[in-house]
């Protein structure tokens, strides 16, 4: 994904300070793990307002995700283990509130079928990531990175996820992942092979 999007720049200016203390980018990694994981657990109760506060958990969470790329970057302090720990982290956070959201649609018209939908969403998730990693183990950090378009990127998608469940449309934002996700993933594994042959 790119590092220069409108997210990013916002993120930059809050961790700016950071760059000359003790606070590490893997830190902040752990802080978003550890916030997402919250998120994903609040959301999985299912009832009001405990989905609220999954939403805006999970908005910290992801600009905590945009913070330690950032604050390694400033600081000079990148690192292959950092990164893979960073995708590693996306990966479980993303797949975990798309698992939590059908778990906690379970009471809706969906029924069980929620949990189900919300697994296919999640899985969609971990594979689009996999495939990040597989990419640039083997061509290289970055090889996988997406184009940013009017200075958005494709991971910045998932911020309208919990924007979604504060407007109140988490049925219809289940049913759109478990199609979208693992979609995208097939999109992004054809690209990835064109690129991988073209190269």
């Amino acid at each position: 994904m790119s590092h220069n999007t409108w997210i990013h720049r916002l993120v930059r200016s809050g961790v700016k300070p950071l760059v000359n203390t003790q606070v590490t980018p893997n830190q902040i990694t752990t802080l978003r793990l550890t916030t997402g994981i919250l998120a994903a657990v609040l959301l999985a109760i299912g009832e009001s307002p405990w989905h609220y506060y999954a939403a805006g958990m999970f908005i910290f969470s992801m600009l905590l995700d945009r913070a330690d790329g950032q604050l390694a970057r400033m600081s000079g302090r990148t690192s292959a283990w950092g990164h893979t720990y960073d995708l590693a982290s996306d990966a479980l956070c993303n797949a975990l509130f798309f698992i939590a959201l059908g778990v906690g649609l379970r009471d809706s018209g969906l029924g069980l079928w929620a949990i189900v939908m919300g697994l296919i969403a999640g899985l969609g998730v971990v594979a689009v990531l996999w495939l990040v990693i597989k990419t640039e183990t083997r061509q290289g950090e970055r090889a996988a990175e997406l184009r940013s378009f009017a200075g958005f990127d494709a991971d910045d998608a998932m911020l309208l996820v919990p924007v979604t469940i504060l407007v109140g449309a988490s049925t219809p934002l289940l049913i759109a992942a478990c199609i979208g996700a693992p979609l995208f993933a097939l999109l992004m594994f054809l690209n990835l092979r064109k690129r991988a042959r073209t190269a």
